[in-house]
């Protein structure tokens, strides 16, 4: 028989929803919640439980007048009934992974019941996050969005895709060096120059926001589309790096939106959008990625990847001066601690 215990534990299990912008990340909580209770007090309650109670039976029934007779009869626990005491589950604990902010959009992670504990354990962890952020070159507002309260207004027609992919190329290669130097590793070990080669470098403690990747997948002035992968950031700092584009472009740019489109395992195939947040896809969705809660665990023991062959190593930098780009491809440990000393002295700071 299915009951609402029953039908709880299948709900237990981490997946991802698509937040649509101007909605607080508490509302999709809230409003999954409700549909989950819904569901599993739906379910029909367990069979009551009987008490045992000694009752006297009435004279005529026992056949004489003098004698006393007890029978035992079997009554309902009243305290157990729906009827009674209501529904059996009021509340759910459902937890949320790496949050939104209400004016971004995105895959947005959430866990129910146990699971709660491998969600902690994916929101400590350094996994990846991918995220579009479109920009609007000409203004700049007081909260780096096109919402804000504009402080400035700026030409942009010298602008051209080389002069942004440069600039893109010198912000990125100064976050190498910050991720080389929260990783945790020896510059100088046989360690680093693995994980470099396979590209798994990842903070090993608190870190400040670290750009792994940043590049220009739209450009049709004023407006361009960035994509960048992430590890400690915020919707805020993102904004403000595409203002900061703009100011080292010596023209200004608001970000116009910002979407998640992965959070570690979870992509956008993933993430129901809203009309699919029932209970029956809630359900699915957790069957299909049951098996992601075992590749959670081993996101902290990333840095321990079986040994590959290693690819040619090398370090390229073109260009000079303000406009220099630099590229890192499986560097050796002498030329890792090179490359990220050269590409921070070009980097402007953000």
């Amino acid at each position: 028989m299915v009951t609402p215990a029953r039908v709880f534990r299948k709900f237990e299990g981490l997946f991802a929803v698509y937040k649509p912008s101007g909605i607080h990340w508490k509302l999709v909580r809230d409003n999954i919640e409700a549909n989950l209770l819904k569901e599993i007090n739906a379910a029909p309650p367990p069979a009551p439980k009987l008490e045992v109670r000694f009752q006297a039976l009435p004279s005529r029934e026992s056949g004489t007048s003098k004698a006393l007779t007890m029978a035992a009869i079997q009554f309902p626990v009243l305290a157990t009934s729906p009827q009674v005491r209501g529904p059996r589950y009021r509340t759910l604990k459902v937890g949320v992974g790496h949050r939104l902010d209400a004016f971004s959009s995105g895959v947005l992670v959430l866990g129910v019941g146990q699971a709660n504990k491998a969600l902690a354990e994916f929101y400590s962890s350094a996994v990846t996050r991918d995220y579009t952020l479109e920009g609007e070159f000409g203004m700049a507002t007081d909260d780096f969005s096109a919402t804000g309260r504009i402080i400035e207004r700026t030409t942009f027609e010298h602008i051209t895709l080389v002069k942004l992919e440069k600039i893109l190329a010198m912000i990125q290669g100064g976050h190498q060096k910050a991720l080389i130097t929260y990783s945790g590793v020896d510059l100088q070990s046989q360690e680093a120059y693995e994980l470099a080669a396979q590209g798994i470098l990842h903070p090993q403690s608190k870190s400040p926001p670290i750009l792994k990747g940043l590049r220009c997948i739209h450009f049709k002035p004023p407006h361009f589309t960035l994509e960048a992968q992430c590890v400690n950031e915020t919707q805020h700092y993102l904004r403000k790096l595409v203002h900061e584009v703009g100011l080292e472009l010596r023209s200004t740019a608001v970000c116009t939106g910002v979407r998640r489109t992965r959070d570690g395992l979870f992509g956008l195939q993933e993430a129901l959008t809203r009309q699919h947040w029932t209970a029956s896809d809630i359900q699915r969705t957790i069957k299909v990625h049951h098996s992601m809660l075992k590749d959670l665990k081993k996101a902290g023991n990333s840095g321990h990847a079986e040994e590959d062959a290693q690819p040619e190593q090398h370090y390229q930098q073109t260009g000079t001066g303000e406009h220099s780009t630099a590229s890192i491809t499986g560097t050796g440990s002498k030329q890792l601690h090179s490359a990220a000393k050269e590409a921070a002295e070009n980097t402007p700071s953000l």
